[in-house]
């Protein structure tokens, strides 16, 4: 299963609107076929695999992370592909939480024959599908909060600058992120003052979408998420303020433009979400700014959370890392340690809400 795991997270940030699966084929105690599901609408991970293993797949054992799909959609069931293929056992990790399959997947290979075994290596499965689970759960994609800051807690200074509070170690490791994502979400301000790129280097085939928050409308034209010729994977989110010959403008470059309501300027984070988890969307990393993630935090909705602490101060005047209006400390939002690691001279911390 832990080999079926590795396989699996090939698929990170490539298999949207699905969840990343890996699967091992073993028989008599020999390795015959591994595969990965690679893109929706392709092969899942069991057929890849059987396919692979051909006429040795029959009499033998499969290793899948999650259970197989049991339904017709634009492939079909991985149930069927077992069953046909001989296979005497198979070993899930996790159930799948659609409710179209959770259970019957299991019971559908059961009733064929099939013995089955679950949850082994259970956590480490659920974990790899977490943004799949939490978008059969709430419709939503799962929001990792990335900020580099300095030690004060600051993420650019009074004139604005932020090239490079971080080393380079922390930058590469942001691209890891990166391509296991679907979309990395900036807010206006990130995206006038730093103009960014917002893709992983390299891509390694991942195309994560990029989505800017632009209420107003008046990004300039020229920044590199509308000039670099990746347009048809960029998303720009703005109001009724924005002009029609801006949007048509956006358009006209390959972008796509989504049109939400806002309250005294700001949109509703939760709307936000659930328009990009309609979109497919499982995994958001937000790159900034402040405002963002304060907002994100005050409502709720960051999952988990990746500061990276560089060994620098730059005092009151620059600008705090969480924007907005603070908390008092009987209110103060409470984070649980996952872990902290030195990446170069920076502090590498990883953290999740309190439940």
């Amino acid at each position: 299963m832990e080999r079926a795991l590795e396989w699996a997270r090939k698929g990170e940030g490539l298999t949207r609107p699905n969840p990343p699966v890996g699967a091992v084929v073993v028989r008599s105690g020999q390795l015959i076929a591994e595969g990965y599901h690679q893109k929706a609408g392709g092969a899942h991970a069991e057929v890849n695999a059987l396919r692979k293993a051909g006429e040795r797949a029959r009499g033998s054992t499969v290793y899948v992370t999650l259970e197989p799909c049991c339904t017709w959609g634009r492939t079909p069931p991985c149930t069927k592909a077992i069953v046909e293929a001989g296979v005497a056992r198979v070993v899930i990790g996790c159930t799948d939480p659609n409710p179209r399959h959770a259970g019957r997947g299991i019971r559908l290979l059961r009733r064929a024959g099939v013995e089955v075994q679950s949850d082994v290596c259970r956590a480490a499965c659920e974990e790899l599908i977490e943004p799949f689970a939490l978008l059969m759960r709430e419709g939503r994609p799962f929001v990792t909060l990335k900020l580099g800051l300095t030690l004060d807690g600051r993420i650019a200074d009074e004139r604005g600058a932020s090239r490079w509070i971080t080393g380079p170690g922390s930058r590469r490791a942001v691209h890891d992120l990166r391509r296991r994502v679907d979309a990395i979400l900036v807010g206006h301000n990130t995206a006038r003052r730093d103009n960014p790129s917002l893709v992983p280097v390299p891509s390694r085939g991942r195309k994560p979408w990029r989505v800017v928050l632009d209420a107003a409308g008046n990004l300039p034209l020229r920044s590199r998420l509308f000039a670099d010729g990746l347009g048809r994977q960029t998303l720009v989110v703005t109001s009724s303020r924005s002009q029609l010959r801006y949007r048509a403008s956006l358009r006209a470059r390959g972008v796509e433009v989504e049109v939400l309501p806002t309250k005294r300027g700001q949109f509703a984070m939760r709307q936000l979400l659930l328009m990009l988890g309609r979109r497919g969307l499982l995994h958001v990393l937000c790159e900034g700014g402040g405002a963002l993630a304060g907002s994100l935090i005050r409502d709720g909705l960051v999952d988990e959370a990746w500061f990276f602490y560089a060994p620098r101060l730059l005092g009151a005047n620059a600008v705090p890392a969480v924007g907005g209006p603070g908390w008092t400390l009987r209110n103060a939002p409470a984070w649980k340690l996952l872990s902290a690691e030195r990446v170069g001279d920076d502090v590498w911390v990883r953290v999740r809400p309190e439940q």
